[in-house]
């Protein structure tokens, strides 16, 4: 392989625009290469035509000699005296230019680098100490005998461990002596005296960190001045990310208010257990940081040194070159070690504090390796492909045998098969176009990893979701092949199959063994419990983007409330097919899934309204409350098709989706910028045809209107309606995948522009301003 395409294969996508630009410099060694080749009349007719069209072309033919100003350099002269020519003085600019920009990138980057090790490093040993006297205190407590039993019933536990496990620096709500018996009187005091030395402990321990407290008198907390205090000038910070530290944080904000003297007086052992997990994922992203610098280090260094071996074969300019060679040799990124000796340092923290002294685990952590493809996976693919589209027409000439589409008495089995049917279906689909993204951002090198928070040792692969969509049809198409030779032979739990189906696909979803992908099956019910607990858990970029394909998958939940009525109703052993269909509570529940998913959505916009104060998260939360209105109007329409409701369909379904076209086009894809150099289009393109972005856009047009044969009075069967209507859900799937291509082509390209390539985590012990 060419040094040129393994070097834009290594690049980190993210810093593309901080590295050596390989390609110009190659470019300006050719054009040297022309030019001697024109002088020493090798070249041949084509070439020196070519090499006529351009000035500077013009400029090294019949002027290939400059007299040097006084003022020039040494560099504008080689060893033997020779005077270097325009294209090579050109050439040793830009790669000056280039080694600027990569030392300048460097510089910062390192810095930022090593002041986040600086705070990491004094964030560990904050949490060292306090975790060794949370330790110590707990051993002292059980080596003694308990003097809990001895007290009277009003008096709390002792103020440095509680019940619960809460580790309290505050003894403000300890019972007063009057309350108490004479007899322990004393006790109290030596438990606030014990609690109080505690305090001192882990206030001595903060500040032999650095942290500074106020409302200290005379260097030490006096015990006979009043309650203990916890320190004003610190505090724990929690993410709260869902609605149990949500609900914890609003408690401890409302103390904090009413407690002005305290800036967190609750400390307990689960709050250290999230700050130690906070601070273990900062130092993953640490060393994940150090790491690509390092990487970026190598890679320039040997850009530059592969470019300058071509330069001085083609131009045999050896002192220029060795001058050069110098300045790279001597530039900040190529010899400062701070970074490498940060990244040694880091490993060792980890492993002591994070690994049990086990270097192995460290690196698992500080080095996930993705799994290996296999072709074993390719294999199964092509194996289920096969055996679904074998088993696909077996079903479909055995049913037309059987007769089941032309008798008007199998109304209830076709039902069932259709929404059984087109659930799996739509489910394979979209599990096939993720396979699809996942190709094509790889090919782009767009890091969904890093912009969905994968872990790169589970994240799945390509042929992984093409497994997964191929397996899934083989299985449902064979059920139903089963189904339909136990009915025909006239079986009386032939109805049971399709039931099974989906109690295995549940308990498959849910099954604790590692089997099946479980760390992605149990990643995706985690997202969604997210999603429909929304907007109580924090929102991330794989919460709203899963929120986003189920707006687009409204019919598939629609067959999944069928299909549980169906059989928990027992409408498959005595009740008629039409218990469910007809029901008023089974027309109930169809309103709220029409607009179910576009109010998670609404809900997290608002959620990081809340948080970020962005008001682009309020547009985005009225564009889902208009969806949502159209789509109830919709569904109100097919119940009672008449005029008005028809035109209420028009006007609200145009608006909601004008509105999504716009935020398709201009928010999420990035479009329509503003003296863009590439006309409708971006400023930056991942793909070279620009073409493409434009069938895109008039595709996405397209799709986008297909709400309109719902208002189309169109005569058709039974059967053809529900082919009509499956087809017009897998064109919406459809579009939501190819929508999903360039949604994170943006957020890919966003991430570039500010030069975002690792996670940033918040730390959790913060230190308040005071006066």
């Amino acid at each position: 392989m060419k040094f040129s395409r393994e070097y834009e294969a290594s690049i980190v996508p993210e810093w593309k625009a901080a590295f050596v630009d390989y390609k110009r410099l190659k470019k300006l060694v050719k054009k040297i290469k022309v030019a001697r080749r024109d002088e020493d009349g090798t070249s041949s007719d084509a070439d020196a035509l070519v090499a006529g069209f351009s000035v500077r072309g013009l400029a090294a033919r019949f002027a290939p000699k400059v007299q040097a100003s006084p003022e020039d350099d040494e560099e504008s002269s080689d060893s033997s005296g020779e005077l270097l020519r325009l294209d090579e003085r050109e050439f040793l600019e830009t790669a000056g230019e280039e080694l600027d920009k990569v030392s300048s990138f460097y510089a910062t980057k390192e810095a930022e680098l090593l002041a986040r090790g600086d705070a990491l490093i004094h964030q560990l040993r904050i949490l060292a100490d306090v975790k060794r006297i949370l330790a110590d205190h707990a051993a002292s407590r059980r080596g003694r005998p308990s003097r809990t039993r001895f007290m009277p019933a009003t008096a709390p536990l002792p103020p440095a461990i509680s019940g619960s496990g809460r580790f309290l620096l505050s003894a403000s709500g300890l019972a007063s002596p009057q309350s108490m018996s004479d007899g322990s009187v004393e006790l109290h005091q030596a438990q606030i005296i014990e609690g109080a030395t505690m305090a001192d402990e882990v206030m001595a321990a903060l500040e032999g960190n650095g942290v500074s407290f106020v409302g200290k008198k005379g260097g030490s907390w006096g015990r006979g001045a009043g309650p203990l205090q916890m320190p004003a000038s610190v505090r724990i910070d929690i993410p709260a990310t869902n609605p149990g530290r949500t609900a914890l944080k609003v408690w401890e904000e409302l103390v904090n208010v009413l407690r002005k003297d305290v800036a967190d007086p609750f400390v307990h052992r689960k709050k250290i257990q999230h700050a130690e997990k906070n601070i273990r994922d900062a130092f993953m992203a640490l060393h994940r940081g150090l790491e690509l610098l390092k990487k970026f280090s190598s890679l320039n260094v040997k850009a530059f040194t592969k470019i300058l071996k071509k330069f001085v074969k083609v131009s045999e300019q050896q002192r220029a070159t060795d001058l050069f060679s110098e300045k790279v040799k001597g530039s900040s990124f190529s010899t400062s070690d701070k970074a490498l000796q940060l990244a040694d340092e880091v490993e060792s923290l980890f492993m002591k504090h994070f690994a049990g002294n086990d270097r192995m685990v460290a690196m698992k952590y500080l080095k996930p390796q993705q799994p290996r493809s296999t072709h074993m996976i390719t294999f199964l693919v092509g194996l289920f492909t096969g055996t679904f589209v074998s088993l696909f027409i077996i079903y479909a000439i055995s049913a037309h045998l059987s007769g089941i589409f032309s008798s008007p008495g199998n109304t209830a089995y076709l039902g069932v098969v259709y929404h059984i049917f087109s659930m799996f279906a739509l489910i394979s689909l979209h599990c096939f176009l993720y396979g699809c993204n996942l190709f094509m951002w790889k090919n782009t090198r767009i890091n969904q990893n890093f912009i969905f928070d994968f872990a790169p040792n589970t994240t799945l692969t390509h042929r992984d979701a093409f497994l997964m969509s191929a397996s899934i049809m083989c299985t449902v198409v064979a059920t139903l092949v089963i189904n339909l030779f136990l009915r025909n032979v006239g079986a009386s739990y032939a109805k049971v199959v399709p039931g099974t189906l989906i109690v295995v696909s549940m308990g498959v979803l849910v099954c604790p063994f590692n089997v099946f992908y479980r760390s992605t099956r149990y990643y995706f019910m985690r997202v969604m419990r997210n999603i429909v607990f929304s907007p109580f858990y924090k929102v991330l970029m794989a919460d709203f983007f899963m929120a986003d394909q189920l707006t687009s998958q409204i019919p598939l939940l629609r067959h999944m409330e069928f299909t549980a009525c169906y059989f928990m109703a027992g409408s498959f052993t005595a009740n008629p097919y039409e218990t469910c269909t007809n029901s008023q509570e089974y027309k109930h529940v169809a309103y709220v899934i029409s607009f179910l998913p576009y109010y998670w959505r609404a809900m997290q916009c608002l959620r990081r309204y809340l948080e970020e104060h962005d008001t682009n998260q309020l547009a985005n939360a009225a564009k889902y409350m208009s969806a949502m209105v159209a789509a109830v109007i919709r569904f109100k329409y097919s119940a009672t098709p008449t005029s008005f409701w028809a035109l209420m369909v028009i006007i609200s379904s145009s608006g909601a989706t004008l509105y999504q076209l716009y935020w398709d086009f201009v928010k999420d894809w990035g479009f329509f910028t503003r003296k863009s150099k590439n006309r409708w289009l971006r400023d930056e393109l991942i793909l070279k045809n620009k073409s493409v972005y434009y069938v895109s856009m008039v595709l996405n047009l397209v799709l986008r209107l297909g709400w309109t044969v719902s208002v189309m009075e169109i005569s058709v069967s039974i059967n053809q309606t529900r082919l009509l209507y499956f087809s017009l859900a897998s064109l919406e799937i459809i579009r939501r995948g190819h929508w999903n291509f360039y949604r994170l082509e943006n957020e890919h390209l966003n991430n570039v522009g500010k030069f975002r390539a690792v996670k940033s985590v918040p730390l959790p012990f913060r230190e308040l301003e005071t006066d």
